[in-house]
């Protein structure tokens, strides 16, 4: 299985949406960076990727993208191969 990484905070329902479609790929174990309990981790999470809102998720160390890139790569076929 693929190690995931999100940057999360605790009231993102966005977070919660990726969350709920990884799981319904049988992802068991995220990562999770909350950037609301450790500021600092926000300034790492921009360096990494440009963006400043949170979900932003990786799996095995490529960028995805937010909730609604996670989405469009799973409608377009993409998601199942990189969590295989």
């Amino acid at each position: 299985m693929a190690n995931i990484v999100m940057y999360t905070s605790a009231v993102c329902p966005y977070c919660m949406n990726a969350e709920r479609l990884l799981a319904s790929k049988g992802v068991k174990e995220i990562n999770k960076i909350r950037v609301d309990l450790q500021p600092e981790k926000r300034n790492e999470m921009i360096e990494k990727t440009g963006r400043r809102t949170v979900p932003q998720i990786f799996i095995d160390d490529r960028h995805i993208g937010g909730f609604d890139d996670l989405r469009a790569l799973d409608l377009a076929g993409g998601l199942d191969p990189l969590l295989a």
